[in-house]
């Protein structure tokens, strides 16, 4: 066999470095376009992903960097919106790495970490909140359900020119401003209930009030 030059070898050392470096920089465009396209596509998730593989290649690469943070902060508030706070924070803190200075992590971080706060006073408050909230939710969802019925009787009086469906439309009208008012009145209390614990009632019948622990709107 040949003996390589010593000059020989040092290209051939130089080639294959180039090489290297030139599949991490396409390795690293192909992830900050996928994060871009996620991003674009508002999949916050994907984004994150695409921009954490890139920077494992290269930490330094500004667009990852940028990208990541961006991407991070999208994720996190997905987290804190289905009240998934530990992921949220974690989310965050991995994103700060990158960018510690990160304005907009800073301030959700801030959000959801009093978020956090004023749902451990809501517990304390009123353990059932969740299923009161839920029950209530689905109170004013059937709102929307007179209300379509209230307007398929207009619809069709259209074409009926039968006075019972103006008949059938003010009876629904009724219920929606029954079902309104109880609703209000219940929403009231809920209120009282998560900021307070003590209900409306027991307050008008001259019950200990305390101060809210929740700012007023």
């Amino acid at each position: 066999m040949t003996a390589r030059s010593p000059i020989a070898a040092l290209a051939l050392t130089l080639a294959l470095g180039g090489c290297a470096s030139s599949v991490q920089q396409w390795i690293v465009n192909a992830r900050v376009h996928q994060g871009e396209i996620a991003l674009e596509r508002g999949d916050s998730h994907d984004a994150e992903l695409a921009y954490r593989l890139a920077l494992r290649v290269d930490p330094k690469d500004p667009r990852a960097q940028s990208g990541y943070v961006r991407a991070t902060a999208g994720f996190a508030q997905v987290l804190y919106a289905k009240g998934d706070f530990d992921g949220a924070l974690a989310t965050i803190r991995d994103g700060l790495l990158v960018d510690p200075e990160s304005v907009r992590l800073a301030a959700l971080k801030r959000t959801i970490d009093q978020a956090r706060l004023n749902h451990e006073i809501v517990v304390s408050n009123y353990p059932s909140y969740r299923e009161a909230g839920a029950a209530l939710a689905r109170s004013y969802e059937q709102l929307n359900v007179t209300n379509k019925q209230l307007l398929r009787s207009l619809k069709r009086f259209n074409y009926t020119f039968d006075d019972v469906d103006l008949v059938n439309a003010i009876k629904r009208s009724y219920e929606l401003q029954l079902d309104i008012a109880k609703n209000g009145n219940r929403l009231i209390a809920y209120r009282q209930l998560v900021t307070s614990g003590i209900p409306e009632s027991a307050s008008e019948a001259g019950a200990p009030a305390t101060t809210s622990l929740l700012p007023l709107p």
